[in-house]
C-alpha cells in the first residue's frame, strides 16, 4: 500500500483498475436528460428537467447545465460527472463535502446531490447549484480560463482583496469540526502531510507517464529528501487561482470559488505557490503578477496582512518545485495517458495542454540549478 492518505490510495488502487477499459464514450444531452429526469423522480417527485446541454471546458469532469422545474419555481443547477480517466484523480465525495462545509462562510456552488457509488449515473456525479458571474473578462476571447488570463485594471485590485481574504479564510478553517468524513487527517508526525502528498503524485506519474524525463526523477528525489514540517495543517483547495473563481463583471464581487476536487489538508504554503505560478500569471510592461493580481512579493505580504499567516520563504520555494513538478503530471501524464487511452470527453483539449509540459520541466531544471548552485 502506498505511505499515503487512505482514500487516494484507493484511488490509486481504481485508477489502475480502470486502465483496460474500452474507449470513454461522451454521454448525449438526451440520455443525461432522461437520467436526470429518472433521478428527480425518485427523490422529488413532481419535478421537472429541461435545457440540458453541455458546458465547454473542464479537462477533468463532464459537466452538464440544466433547468429544474418544481413548486412553480425554476432553479438552473450543474451535473458534474467522472469520465474513466481525467487529468486529475480525485473524488466526489470529498468535492461534495468541503463544498457543504464551506456554505455560509465562503461563496460556494451549493451542493446538492451526489451519487458517489454510481448507483444511478454511469460514472460517479454530483449536482451543485448555478452561481452567476464570469471566470474571465468578456473582451478576453483568446486565453483558456486562468492560463494568461488578464484582468486588468481596475479589477484586479477589486479582486485581489477579494481574492486573499477568501484564501485566508480556507486556510484558517477549523476542519477538525466540520463534517470531512473523506478526509484523514495526517497527524502522526509533521512531515506527513507532505509525504503522504508526494507519495500520492509519485504513483500517479509512475502509473500514468508516457515519457521518461531525467530532470522529473531528480525533482521526485529531491523532493522526497526535502519535505519540510507542516507546523499548522490547513485546508489546502490545491488550484487557487484566476480562472477557478465567478466574479461579477460589472462590479468585481467574486460570486463563487470553484473546482474544489484537488482540495486536501496539508500546508498552506501550496496554494500560495500555486496562485503565483507563472504559468497562471501575466506579464506586462516588465512586471509579472500571480493570477494577473499582483507582483508576489505584494501577492504575499498582503495574504499574511488578510490572514495572520506567516509565508515562510523556504517552504514557498519547496513548493514552488512541488507544484511544477505536479503541474507536469497533471498535463503530460495523466492528462496524456486518458487521451490516448481514448477515456476522456476532451481529447483534444488534454492533447493542447500536454504542449506546456515541456515549461514545467524548464521550471524544474531552473530550480534544481539553482539548489545546486547554492
Amino acid at each position: 500500500m502506498i505511505d499515503t492518505e487512505p482514500l487516494l490510495a484507493t484511488l490509486l488502487e481504481e485508477r489502475k483498475a480502470r486502465r483496460g477499459l474500452p474507449p470513454y464514450l461522451p454521454q448525449e444531452d438526451r440520455a443525461v436528460a432522461a437520467l436526470l429526469q429518472s433521478w428527480y423522480d425518485e427523490r422529488e417527485p413532481g419535478a421537472n428537467v429541461r435545457d440540458v446541454a453541455r458546458m465547454g471546458g473542464g479537462a477533468s469532469r463532464e459537466q452538464f447545465i440544466f433547468t429544474l422545474e418544481r413548486d412553480g419555481t425554476e432553479r438552473r443547477y450543474i451535473l458534474r460527472m467522472d469520465p474513466t480517466e481525467g487529468i486529475t484523480e480525485t473524488s466526489r465525495a470529498r468535492e461534495y463535502e468541503i463544498l457543504r462545509a464551506f456554505e455560509g462562510t465562503l461563496p460556494v456552488p451549493a451542493a446538492v446531490w451526489l451519487d458517489i457509488d454510481a448507483d444511478h449515473f454511469p460514472c460517479p456525479a454530483m449536482i451543485v447549484e448555478v452561481v452567476a458571474g464570469v471566470t474571465k473578462p468578456t473582451s478576453d476571447q483568446l486565453s483558456v480560463t486562468g492560463l494568461g488570463t488578464i484582468l486588468g485594471d481596475p479589477l484586479r485590485d477589486i479582486i485581489r482583496p477579494q481574492f486573499l481574504g477568501h484564501l485566508a479564510t480556507i486556510h484558517n478553517f477549523d476542519w477538525s469540526t466540520a463534517d470531512l468524513p473523506s478526509f484523514t487527517a495526517p497527524t502522526d508526525d509533521p512531515k506527513q502531510p507532505t509525504r503522504w502528498l508526494i507519495q500520492f503524485w509519485k504513483e500517479l506519474l509512475e502509473q500514468d507517464a508516457v515519457t521518461k524525463e531525467p530532470v522529473l526523477r531528480l525533482a521526485t528525489q529531491w523532493l522526497e529528501d526535502n519535505v519540510p514540517d507542516c507546523e499548522k495543517i490547513s485546508v489546502v483547495h490545491g488550484d487557487y487561482r484566476t480562472g477557478n473563481y465567478l466574479f461579477e463583471e460589472a462590479d468585481g464581487r467574486i460570486t463563487a470559488i470553484l473546482d474544489w476536487e484537488m482540495c486536501y489538508l496539508g500546508d498552506l504554503h501550496a496554494d500560495l505557490a500555486w496562485a503565483i505560478q507563472p504559468v497562471f500569471g501575466s506579464h506586462i510592461d516588465g512586471v509579472f503578477r500571480g493570477s494577473d493580481l499582483a507582483p508576489p512579493a505584494q501577492f504575499l505580504a498582503e495574504y499574511e496582512a488578510a490572514s495572520g499567516n506567516r509565508v515562510d520563504p523556504a517552504k514557498l520555494h519547496y513548493f514552488t518545485m512541488f507544484n511544477a513538478w505536479k503541474s507536469y503530471i497533471l498535463v503530460a501524464a495523466l492528462g496524456v495517458r486518458a487521451a490516448r487511452q481514448a477515456h476522456n470527453h476532451q481529447d483534444v483539449l488534454l492533447t493542447f495542454l500536454a504542449a506546456t509540459g515541456p515549461l514545467f520541466v524548464d521550471e524544474l531544471a531552473r530550480l534544481l540549478m539553482m539548489e545546486e548552485s547554492q
